[in-house]
C-alpha cells in the first residue's frame, strides 16, 4: 500500500495542502520548463536548476561530478545537520565562485520552490522513497541514490508515483552507465556466451541489529533536527553515531539486512543481463554462503556472500574490485567489477570485447555518465537507464531474497502480483509501519 506522505509546518501549509495533495498533479506540467531545455554551455536562464536533499559523503561524490555540467546549476541544499549544510555550501559556492546557494533544514521548503526542476536525493535509506514521492508530487524530476526504498511497498509506491505524475526518475544504480559493465551485459545479450544458465551477484554477508545505542543529550534543532532525521522510522533516543553514518545495519533505518547495499547494483546487473527488466526471479532459497534464486525461464541467480564489504573469498570472485558480477552461459562466461577489468572464458570472447570499447577508463563508483543520462532524459522526457520500472523489479527481487534469508526458508514470488505464494508472514513483511506524520 502506498504511503500518504505529509507533515505539519505553518510556513509550508499551502504547499503541503496543494502541491502535495491528491490533486497536485494538475499544478505541474509533465514537461520540463523552458529554462531546462538548454544544452552544454546553456545561458543562465536555460540551465536545469537542481536541488539536493541530504548531502553526506556519497552525495558529495555525486555532486562533484554534476557541478562540472554547464547546463545544470545546483541552487539549493537541504539537510537536517548544520555541519553538512555548511560543507555543502562551501563546496557549491566555491565551485561557482559566489555565495548564491540557499540552505534549508527542512527539505519540504526546498521542494516548495517553483524554480527547481530536479532533485538529487542522497539521504539515509529510510528517506529515499518518501522524499522521492514528495518531490514527484511537487513536480520535480528525481535522481535517488539506492536503495530507493527500504521495503517492497516503498518501491511499488515510488514507481506508481513517478508514473502517475509523469516524472523522470533515475535510480542511483550507476553501473548501468559504466563501460565495462555495459560490455559484459552486451556479451550476454548478443549470445556470445551461449544460452545463459547461471548469474552471480556479489553481496555483503547479510546482518541485522535491533538494539538502541545509548541515549545522548539532544542537540538544538538547528544543529541536528532529530525528529526530521528519523522521519518515517520509529522513534528512538538520539545518539550522534546514528547521524554520523552509524545507522547502517539497524533494521529501522536499513533495507533488507543490508543486502541491498550491493545487491541493488549487482542483482540489477544480472536482471539486465538476463533481459528480465520486466520480471524477477520466482523462487528464493537461503543457503549458508549465498541465496539462490530462479527465474521462470530456468536461469539461476546466485547472491554470493562476502565476509566483509571489501573482502575477497575463494571461488569466482577474483581481483575485480567492488560489486563484481559473473554471467555464465553454455558457451562461456564473463566477469567484471569496479576495477574496470573484464575476464572471460576464452580468447574468442575476448576478441568480441574489442568492438564494445570495453577498455574505456571508468569506475563503477563514477556517477558522471549516469547523471548525464538523467539530465538528458529530462529534456526528451524519455526513460532513463535505471528508470522507476527497472528499479521496481530489481529492488523487489533484492527484498525477496533478503526476506528469504531473514525468515530462513524458501519463498515463492508471483512476479505479476508481487506477492509471496502461501506465506502470510512474508507478505506482511513487504511493508513497515511509518511514524506520524509520515504514515
Amino acid at each position: 500500500m502506498a504511503r500518504s506522505i505529509g507533515g505539519p509546518g505553518a510556513s509550508r501549509r499551502a504547499f503541503l495542502s496543494g502541491a502535495l495533495g491528491a490533486g497536485g498533479a494538475a499544478a505541474f506540467p509533465a514537461i520540463v520548463p523552458a529554462r531546462a531545455l538548454g544544452r552544454e554551455g546553456a545561458a543562465a536562464g536555460e540551465r536545469i536548476a537542481l536541488g539536493v536533499i541530504g548531502i553526506g559523503p556519497r552525495c558529495t561524490y555525486d555532486l562533484k561530478s554534476i557541478l562540472g555540467m554547464k547546463d545544470v546549476r545546483c541552487v539549493a541544499i537541504a539537510d537536517v545537520q548544520a555541519s553538512r549544510r555548511d560543507a555543502g555550501k562551501a563546496l557549491v559556492d566555491g565551485h561557482y565562485g559566489n555565495g548564491d546557494l540557499k540552505l534549508y533544514r527542512d527539505f519540504r521548503e526546498l521542494l516548495a520552490r517553483p524554480d527547481i526542476d530536479a532533485v538529487l536525493i542522497a539521504t539515509g535509506d529510510r528517506w529515499h522513497a518518501p522524499a522521492s514521492i514528495l518531490a514527484a508530487r511537487a513536480g520535480k524530476d528525481v535522481y535517488s541514490e539506492k536503495p530507493c526504498g527500504i521495503t517492497i511497498a516503498d518501491c511499488q509506491a515510488l514507481d506508481d508515483t513517478m508514473r502517475r505524475y509523469a516524472r523522470v526518475f533515475q535510480a542511483g544504480t550507476q553501473r548501468r552507465s559504466v563501460p565495462n559493465f555495459q560490455a559484459a551485459v552486451r556479451l550476454a545479450h548478443e549470445g556470445k556466451l551461449g544460452r545463459l544458465h547461471t548469474l552471480y551477484a556479489s553481496v555483503y554477508m547479510p546482518s541485522e541489529r535491533f538494539d538502541w545505542l545509548p541515549e545522548q543529550p539532544l542537540p538544538p534543532r538547528d544543529v541536528v533536527d532529530w525528529d526530521l532525521w528519523l522521519g518515517p522510522a520509529p522513534w528512538r533516543p538520539y545518539n550522534e553515531e546514528y547521524v554520523r553514518g552509524g545507522w547502517r545495519g539497524h533494521h529501522d533505518f536499513d533495507s533488507g539486512a543490508r543486502l541491498l547495499d550491493w545487491a541493488a547494483h549487482t542483482l540489477d546487473l544480472c536482471q539486465w543481463a538476463n533481459q528480465a527488466d520486466d520480471t524477477m526471479p520466482v523462487e528464493y532459497i537461503p543457503k549458508p554462503r549465498s541465496i539462490e534464486a530462479r527465474y521462470a525461464n530456468g536461469v539461476k541467480l546466485v547472491l554470493d556472500f562476502l565476509d566483509t564489504p571489501f573482502g575477497q573469498r575463494t571461488g569466482w570472485i577474483q581481483h575485480l574490485g567492488t560489486c563484481p558480477v559473473r554471467f555464465v552461459g553454455e558457451e562461456g562466461w564473463v566477469e567484471t567489477g569496479d576495477s574496470g577489468e573484464i575476464e572471460v572464458s576464452s580468447p574468442s570472447i575476448a576478441e568480441e570485447l574489442k568492438a564494445y570499447a570495453a577498455d574505456q577508463a571508468g569506475s563503477g563508483l563514477d556517477v558522471g555518465a549516469h547523471a548525464r543520462n538523467f539530465f538528458d532524459c529530462m529534456r526528451t522526457r524519455g526513460e532513463t537507464a535505471a528508470n522507476s520500472r527497472v528499479m521496481r523489479r530489481s529492488h523487489i527481487a533484492c527484498h525477496a531474497a533478503a526476506l528469504s534469508w531473514i525468515l530462513g526458508r524458501k519463498l515463492t514470488l508471483d512476479p505479476v502480483t508481487e506477492e509471496f505464494l502461501r506465506d502470510d508472514e512474508a507478505n506482511r513483511m513487504r511493508s513497515r509501519a511509518a511514524r506520524e506524520p509520515w504514515c
